[in-house]
């Protein structure tokens, strides 16, 4: 059975960093997946934050600069590395993994940027 579990979110002051990661399990070929990171707020759409193509990364342009995407397929995992957090950074965070064919999402992880 196909799962991602993401983990790492939680409440940080402006201006902090927080790791998110995103553990894949069930998976046949993890390596050929498309990996990406999306943030939600409640009442907006779900927007992208980041993806992983074979070995190049992309940002959107909020995260550029601040935020580093990358991926582990020997674990099967991917992270999310944030820093200089912002309170409009607040968001349920959602980990895809995508194929032409197939696409899979986690429940997502909570990140709370607040004083």
């Amino acid at each position: 059975q196909v799962q991602l579990v993401e983990s790492g979110g939680g409440l940080v002051q402006p201006g902090g960093s927080l790791r998110l990661s995103c553990a894949a399990s069930g998976f046949t070929f993890f390596e050929a997946y498309v990996m990406s990171w999306y943030r939600q707020v409640p009442g907006k759409e779900r927007e992208l934050v980041a993806s992983s193509v074979g070995g190049h990364l992309d940002y959107a342009n909020f995260a550029k600069g601040r935020f580093t995407m990358s991926r582990d397929n020997v674990k099967n995992t991917v992270y999310l590395q944030m820093t200089s957090l912002k309170p409009e950074g607040t968001a349920v965070y959602y980990c895809r993994a995508f194929r032409p064919e197939v696409s899979y999402w986690g429940k997502g992880t909570l990140v709370t940027v607040s004083s």
